[in-house]
């Protein structure tokens, strides 16, 4: 095996990694830790100072001059919500969303887990005007986070719960997107915007005149595809909307299915997501958490006093009780009508748990903090408290509940490839009645998603 060959193998893991939902949580996790320590140690001035320093320049008609941690969450989590709006184009087209029966129960779901945080916020901060800006901050999942924790803990619950869970979290991403796009637009500038959508649309006609060319050759995706998603990035920035929405517009432009419909072959977008995955879980979103999750809490005193605000108790709530009231409570109301069940293999115990994971608000909840109350403004700190506060209790609640199911659930699996007689027949398979759903042999799902 030659040197390049041995480098090629080599990445071809690192990416395969960084691909899986634990591994991507990890390293969101140790870089929110990181920002916590350098911006409550003797390092927070540089820190600070790092996250302030601009770099980039004015062209002409292009104010390209941002901050380091605004070209975090302007520019790299562009990047995650790409990969966002690319999961949402294939769910559409070709997964759960394509299914309005299937669909109907975690869709809704994910309506009732934004409606009623945003609710419990605003009645919080009723008396405070200054934090009444915030109302969107719990309304969000963190499907990176949501999704490795439910990896980690749940290695043998029913992919059901699984399913349930990712097309909660890519509807709450595309709420999520709609509101930042309405009501995070500062003062719009039409010319720039028509611009950017004509660039988005020009990307798009490219990408699908030249699918077989772009998807069968990956230096020739970023050459052409790359430079125009830029300009289109780089002329929404300056149009007023925020400019991750760029990353979810060129996002749904791309073709999902592959021109032939008898091609067995993986469409763009499939591609694409595949290989700038590793990039969005292993840099962008990490380096966005490392600058944005930087709080100085200012002692035991600051944290309590900050816990204490009106801004953070109504994150909590919304996060923790919120999510488990809305999402439960929408499951349970649509249930109610004729037609729309629970999967057999789900209890109701299983669905608070999960709502209790989509509590976990982190990634977009932190964007909208900053985007509420100003980037490192006293408001915005008090915020990101509440966030992480909020997501860590989320994620304890979540443990509790699950997994206590997921040790039955692995007892069921264990129940059902017994073979007591020694045939080497499973007994469940040859007694009758052998699809019981109380032994859902093979139902449980694999620790770590592989998008390839």
């Amino acid at each position: 095996m030659t040197q390049q060959t041995r480098t090629i193998t080599h990445w071809q893991r690192v990416g395969g990694l960084l691909r899986t939902e634990s591994v991507g949580g990890i390293l969101l996790l140790i870089a929110a830790v990181a920002a916590l320590v350098f911006a409550n140690s003797g390092l927070q001035d540089g820190y600070f100072a790092l996250r302030s320093t601009y770099l980039g320049a004015e062209l002409p008609g292009l104010d390209l001059r941002l901050s380091v941690g605004h070209w975090a969450a302007d520019g790299l989590l562009a990047v995650f919500f790409f990969i966002a709006g690319l999961e949402l184009k294939q769910e559409f087209v070709a997964g759960a969303l394509r299914n309005p029966a299937r669909a109907v129960l975690p869709v809704a779901a994910a309506f009732g887990g934004v409606a009623v945080p945003a609710v419990i916020y605003a009645l919080v901060n009723q008396p405070n005007p200054e934090g009444q800006a915030g109302w969107a901050i719990p309304t969000a999942t963190d499907i990176a986070f949501a999704m490795a924790v439910l990896a980690v803990i749940g290695s043998s619950l029913p992919i059901a719960m699984r399913t349930f869970l990712l097309t909660l979290a890519i509807v709450d991403d595309l709420i999520a997107i709609t509101i930042i796009a309405i009501f995070y637009t500062s003062q719009l500038n039409l010319g720039y915007l028509f611009a950017s959508l004509g660039v988005v649309i020009g990307y798009g006609v490219v990408a699908n005149l030249w699918e077989r060319r772009l998807r069968s050759r990956l230096a020739a995706t970023w050459l052409v595809l790359l430079p125009i998603g830029m300009v289109a990035w780089a002329l929404l920035l300056n149009s007023g909307v925020h400019a991750t929405i760029a990353g979810v517009l060129l996002a749904f432009t791309l073709p999902v299915h592959p021109r032939g419909r008898h091609s067995r072959e993986e469409g763009l977008a499939h591609r694409l997501e595949h290989h700038i995955r590793p990039l969005s879980a292993g840099f962008c979103v990490p380096v966005f958490a490392f600058f944005s999750a930087g709080v100085a809490v200012g002692g035991w005193s600051g944290l309590t006093s900050s816990l204490g605000d009106r801004i953070a108790l109504g994150i909590i709530l919304g996060l923790v009780v919120g999510k488990m009231v809305g999402i439960t409570g929408t499951t349970f109301l649509a249930t109610r009508l004729r037609g729309i069940d629970l999967d057999e293999d789900l209890s109701w115990l299983d669905v608070l748990g999960l709502a209790a994971v989509a509590g976990i608000g982190f990634t977009v909840s932190l964007l909208v903090s900053e985007l509420s109350f100003g980037q490192g403004s006293p408001l915005d700190d008090i915020g990101k408290v509440g966030i992480l506060t909020a997501s860590l209790l989320a994620a304890v609640l979540a443990c509790v509940i699950l997994i206590p199911r997921n040790r039955r659930f692995r007892r069921r699996a264990l129940a059902a490839l017994a073979d007591l007689d020694a045939d080497g027949v499973p007994d469940i398979f040859e007694a009758p009645g052998s699809a019981s759903r109380d032994h859902p042999g093979g139902q449980g799902w694999s620790a770590g998603r592989s998008s390839g």
